[in-house]
């Protein structure tokens, strides 16, 4: 059987390379878009190599310029000579036509990089001892070749086309305060500073442990799903399905769990009970209960969810620090630190590609004696570098004595959501309320309790004369 040539069009190749030479807003225009591996002949990567040296030394490219170059580098025979450089302008009666040409070389240079791409999706599946390992790296593979096709390119604002579209989001947001609501999270002052889990952030939820952190995640996924319609996916290194299942049952059913595993339910638990169930079975909640998965994998679940007919709107994932980086880290605190600024930062991106919210929880250091602050995170300073918001709870009957809440120092079940970073809107303190029994939280009102504005101040301490914001 007779070898097929890969996909080339040297004419194209060579029309292009002419319009860069002849045209200096052709080059302006498209060569930042264009590399070697777009050029199926030698000679014409040889070429553009040079262009792009040529324009790096803040000169304008023509037959003078680019033959200097290619002599100094002493590749101007390589490129063919010093008549192939001069045919390359001399046979062109026009630039105008150079987008096609830019379109036919692109197409092919894609074309070949998917074909490149197939034979090692090949022969990683004959050689691979694990076929979600093989998915995975196919679909990296074929993602990697549709980012070299991403023409994208830096434009200023003058055609007036971001602008306008942005007055036009201001006015919608005037005449409809909802008009641009993300994920409702069902927590009333929550969804007010944050008008709803927006699009493409990632949304850092971070505790120290036994606090609630996956309580409160899903409470945000129960109201997103079970009452709002929505689908989301929900990656649980920790717990496995089951148990997500069943706190989900019972905090949607508001029964007590405690109930339920001591066979102590009354007939309306089971009422209630039965009610949440169904409706837990029919909602487009997706667990993953794999252990120590990469965003990488993370990433290409999502994306089949979201190319399927439910669509994908939330992704919350439980929690950072048991995920593994993509690439591998030796061990040591530095290394770790490294291992975890490479997840959340991919977790960004990911939140990016779906445009969907991504909720990541995050352990917090066991410091008790304060309230817990940014440079709490563990592990590293790049969760909050990479996070649009980071939340956390603090409850401080979780760690007072039995003395502290007797005596009324301490109220029972009282929470706070601190807000310590925002990047798109401010930050805040919000009062809830914690009923364990059914591992979930409300709003305080939700207790007949008098509505509590979010703070954006920090309270004060004795010691301290004036209020200073939370930042």
């Amino acid at each position: 059987m007779a070898i097929q040539q890969m996909p080339h069009n040297l004419e194209a190749e060579a029309a292009l390379l002419g319009c860069l030479i002849m045209d200096e807003s052709v080059q302006t225009e498209i060569l930042e878009s264009l590399s070697e591996d777009d050029f199926y002949q030698e000679s014409h990567r040889v070429i553009l190599s040079a262009m792009k040296k040529v324009v790096g030394d803040r000169k304008v490219i023509d037959v003078v310029t680019l033959t200097d170059r290619l002599d100094h580098d002493g590749t101007l025979q390589q490129a063919g000579g010093l008549q192939t450089i001069s045919e390359l302008s001399s046979s062109l009666p026009s630039t105008a036509n150079y987008r096609q040409y830019f379109d036919i070389v692109k197409r092919d240079s894609i074309n070949r990089a998917l074909i490149r791409a197939a034979k090692s999706i090949i022969e990683n599946s004959s050689e691979s001892p694990d076929e979600t390992e093989a998915i995975a790296y196919a679909e990296k593979q074929v993602y990697d070749v549709s980012k070299q096709g991403d023409r994208s390119r830096l434009s200023d604002l003058g055609d007036g086309a971001v602008i306008q579209e942005i007055i036009k989001k201001f006015e919608d947001i005037q005449s409809d305060p909802n008009a641009y609501r993300g994920v409702e999270t069902g927590f009333t002052h929550l969804d007010r500073i944050t008008n709803g889990l927006q699009k493409s952030d990632l949304i850092v939820l971070a505790a120290r442990p036994g606090m609630g952190k996956t309580s409160l995640a899903m409470n945000i996924v129960e109201h997103a799903c079970l009452v709002k319609g929505l689908t989301a996916a929900v990656f649980s290194l920790e717990m496995p399905r089951s148990q997500i299942g069943q706190r989900l049952i019972c905090a949607h059913g508001e029964v007590s769990m405690e109930k339920a595993l001591s066979g102590k339910l009354t007939a309306k638990d089971w009422k209630n009970l039965l009610i949440a169930a169904d409706k837990v079975q029919k909602s487009k909640i997706h667990i993953d209960d794999s252990s120590r998965v990469t965003p990488a994998e993370i990433l290409s679940k999502c994306r089949r969810l979201a190319a399927s007919e439910m669509g994908l709107d939330l992704v919350m994932i439980d929690y950072i620090q048991l995920m593994g980086a993509d690439q591998k880290f030796g061990r040591g605190e530095i290394n770790r630190q490294q291992e975890v600024a490479s997840i959340t930062r991919d977790l960004k991106l990911m939140a990016k590609e779906l445009n969907v919210p991504v909720i990541a929880l995050s352990q917090l250091r066991r410091i008790e004696s304060k309230e817990p602050q940014l440079s709490d995170l563990r592990e590293s300073g790049a969760i909050e570098q990479d996070a649009d918001i980071v939340m956390f709870i603090n409850r401080p009957d979780a760690t007072a004595s039995k003395e502290d809440i007797a005596q009324g120092k301490v109220i029972k079940g009282a929470a706070e959501l601190v807000i310590a970073k925002h990047r798109n809107g401010p930050l805040g303190r919000i009062q809830l309320r914690f009923l364990g029994e059914t591992t979930r939280f409300i709003d305080v009102e939700d207790q007949n309790r008098p509505t509590e504005e979010p703070s954006y101040k920090k309270p004060k301490t004795p010691d301290e004369d004036s209020e200073i914001p939370y930042e």
